[in-house]
C-alpha cells in the first residue's frame, strides 16, 4: 500500500518563518555576547569617555545659545548627541560581526539551511539592538551621575530614547551591508567608522550649527543624526528656552524627520542588504 505524505505548512506561513528563524538567530548572537563580555563591556568604555570629556573640558568653553557659556547648559545640550552617536557608533561592530562570519564561512552554511533569506541579517540587527539599548541604558546612568537630567517627564524620555534605539537599527543595517560588501572583519570596522566621523560632527550633536559656513550649516540641518538630536532635546527638555531652532524643515519638526530618516534608511539598506546576502559569497 503507497501512503502519500503531505508537507504541513507552519503556522503563520512565509512571515511567520522568517520571524522565528530571525528570533533563533537573534539568540544565537546574544549567546555569543555572553560569551565574550569584553565586547561589551569595551562598547561601553567609549561613550562614558566621550560623556566625561565633553561635559568637563569643553564644558562652559562653548556657547548655547539662550544659555551662554554655561557648563551645565551645555551639559543638558550635550548629552542627546553623546546618546546619538553610541547609537549609530554600533555600526562597526555589526558591519565586523557580519563579516567575521563570512570570512568563517558561517554565512554560508546558512544560506544553505531552509531558512527565510533575511532572517540571518535581520537576527544579528536585533542581537546588536539588544546590546545597543544595554549600553544606552548605562550611559544614562553615567549622565545622570555628571548632571544631566530629564525635564519633560519620563514618557517623553521614553519616547526620545525609542528614537535614538530607532536610529541605531537603521544604522545597524548599513553596517550588515558593510560587513557583506568586504573581505575581512578588519575592513568592516574601518569601513564602519570612517563615514561616521564626518556624519556625527557636521551635525548639532556637540556645537549648535548657527556657526558653521553656510554649506556645512545646511547639511547639518538636513543630516538624519541631527533630526535625532534636535527631537531627543525637545522631548528631553534640554534646550534652553530661549533657544532659536532653524528654519530647516528637519529642524521645526524634528520628531517627525527622525522617524521617517530611520524609517527610510531601514527599507534601504534592508533591501540592499538581503540582496547582497544572496549573492555573496565568502
Amino acid at each position: 500500500m503507497n501512503v502519500t505524505t503531505t508537507a504541513v505548512p507552519k503556522a503563520g506561513g512565509a512571515i511567520g518563518q522568517s520571524v522565528r528563524d530571525s528570533l533563533v538567530i537573534a539568540k544565537r548572537n546574544l549567546i555569543r555576547m555572553l560569551r565574550i563580555p569584553e565586547v561589551v563591556i569595551f562598547g561601553l568604555i567609549q561613550p562614558i569617555m566621550f560623556v566625561v570629556l565633553f561635559s568637563y573640558v569643553f564644558g562652559g568653553s562653548i556657547n548655547v545659545p539662550g544659555a551662554g557659556l554655561d557648563a551645565d547648559a551645555y551639559r543638558q545640550f550635550l548629552m542627546a548627541g553623546i546618546f546619538a552617536q553610541t547609537v549609530t557608533f554600533a555600526t562597526a561592530g555589526a558591519g565586523a560581526g557580519i563579516a567575521e562570519d563570512m570570512h568563517k564561512g558561517l554565512i554560508d552554511r546558512f544560506r544553505s539551511l531552509p531558512m527565510a533569506r533575511g532572517a540571518v541579517l535581520t537576527g544579528r540587527t536585533l542581537a546588536d539592538l539588544v546590546q545597543t539599548a544595554l549600553t544606552v541604558v548605562v550611559l544614562a546612568i553615567v549622565a545622570l551621575i555628571v548632571g544631566w537630567r530629564i525635564h519633560d517627564g519620563i514618557f517623553k524620555a521614553l519616547a526620545g530614547f525609542g528614537l535614538l534605539l530607532l536610529l541605531g537599527y537603521a544604522f545597524s543595517w548599513i553596517g550588515a551591508l558593510i560587513g557583506l560588501s568586504v573581505r575581512s572583519p578588519e575592513a568592516a570596522t574601518s569601513g564602519g567608522l570612517i563615514w561616521l566621523f564626518p556624519l556625527t560632527f557636521i551635525s548639532n550633536a556637540f556645537v549648535p550649527a548657527d556657526n558653521m559656513p553656510t554649506v556645512l550649516r545646511h547639511i547639518a540641518e538636513w543630516n538624519p543624526f541631527s533630526a535625532t538630536v534636535q527631537a531627543c532635546r525637545e522631548l528631553f527638555g534640554n534646550l534652553p528656552a530661549n533657544y532659536p531652532v532653524p528654519e530647516a524643515w528637519p529642524m521645526q519638526h524634528p520628531v517627525l524627520a527622525s522617524v521617517l530618516w530611520s524609517i527610510v534608511i531601514i527599507v534601504a539598506f534592508r533591501t540592499f542588504a538581503v540582496r547582497k546576502y544572496r549573492s555573496a559569497t565568502a
